[in-house]
């Protein structure tokens, strides 16, 4: 298995850079490793994609803050599986590319591919299913190409022209003093194609809304707020241009016995006083069957006992928390008189000892006032 590097080493940076330290850095080696200054160069084709990897990570708040607590672990529990194809580069980062190297996406003049919008999706969880993960399929609606004109936008037998504006360009320029600057084509919306004989299904659009059931691998131990990335079932994308991706945002509902507290689960578990007192054992619950719990001799409320590994398992590690029984003592509210006369009893007792244990406390507080 191949061991990733470090992010930050990567880019050349400290952990603690800037938001323009860190598009500077990206955009220095993505100018060195540009597939088109390093045709047929694979060493430079693997460090251009590295380098955007990296940039995807560490310029974005939320995965960085999950990058630097947890490293590579804990952005892949995060759905994260890199980057995509140099399309997929191209159409995340195009603004860097266009703003400051000055050429476009692969493909020269004319229509400008668009990557698909990225969709979210808001999934409910039982705690069991998020417990232990599970497949699961979801509907989601959204822009497929349109299987009428398979895309173009256009009516069968006919094909886009290109426009007469810019030329193909999707750009018109002009001069102003030393400068020339270029605008989107007011003609074709920056498109560098028209489409004369639209298609009569998707109005031209190339795209139409579509349900689609999309499958889902939850993985165990995913909890409220965990997001899993699916790769490509986000929006279609435009002029050839790729899909967007399909965040998957997951909420977990409560159980009745259990809550979580990272990978641990708490239970709270009543026993009478009698059990407290001389000890017991009995079965409780745990996430998949039941289990034979020792109480040791003179149990108190609130004592936490604990069964090892029974607990959630770690998106980042894969090890499983504990379960934690914490111990409530319950009152019994309707007593025979028979119980009611073995607790007077007791009581008596109990009463013996507590005032031998008070005289002694305050001789104790007498004799230290005394001196």
């Amino acid at each position: 298995m191949t061991t990733k590097r470090d992010y930050y080493e990567i880019l050349g940076l400290s952990r603690d850079a800037s938001e323009s330290e860190i598009k500077a850095a990206y955009r220095k080696l993505a100018l060195k490793y540009h597939p088109d200054r390093n045709p047929g160069d694979k060493s430079a084709e693997d460090n251009f994609k590295e380098a955007a990897e990296a940039y995807e990570v560490i310029h974005d708040p939320q995965k960085r803050n999950i990058y630097d607590q947890y490293g590579h672990q804990g952005i892949e529990g995060t759905g994260f599986s890199g980057v995509g194809g140099f399309n997929d580069i191209f159409s995340s980062f195009g603004d860097i590319f266009e703003d400051f190297f000055g050429f476009n996406t692969p493909g020269g003049s004319g229509t400008r591919m668009q990557r698909g919008s990225d969709l979210r999706y808001n999934l409910n969880l039982s705690f069991m299913d998020a417990a232990f993960g599970k497949n699961t399929k979801i509907k989601v609606e959204k822009m497929e190409a349109c299987t009428t004109c398979s895309g173009t936008g256009c009516e069968s037998g006919t094909q886009p022209e290109t426009c007469s504006y810019c030329k193909g360009t999707g750009q018109v320029s002009r001069s102003q003093g030393f400068f020339t600057v270029r605008t989107t084509c007011p003609s074709c919306h920056g498109h560098g194609q028209s489409t004369p004989h639209p298609c009569a299904d998707c109005n031209g659009k190339g795209q139409i809304m579509a349900s689609k059931m999309v499958s889902v691998k939850i993985p165990a131990g995913v909890d409220s707020g965990s997001r899993l990335r699916l790769t490509g079932e986000g929006e279609a994308g435009l002029y050839g241009g790729p899909p967007g991706d399909l965040y998957v945002f997951i909420i977990v509902e409560p159980h009745e016995l259990f809550e979580r507290q990272d990978t641990n689960i708490i239970c709270r578990i009543p026993i009478s006083f009698v059990q407290a007192a001389l000890g017991d054992e009995t079965m409780v619950p745990t996430l998949k069957d039941k289990k034979n719990l020792k109480i040791p001799k003179g149990t108190q409320p609130g004592d936490i006992l604990r069964f090892p590994g029974l607990g959630i398992t770690s998106l980042r590690n894969g090890h499983r928390g504990d379960q934690i029984m914490q111990i409530t003592i319950k009152t019994p509210t309707k007593l025979s008189k028979k119980q009611e006369e073995l607790l007077r009893d007791f009581a008596k007792l109990e009463s013996g000892k507590l005032s031998s244990k008070l005289k002694k406390m305050f001789k104790g507080d007498h004799s230290k006032a005394a001196g």
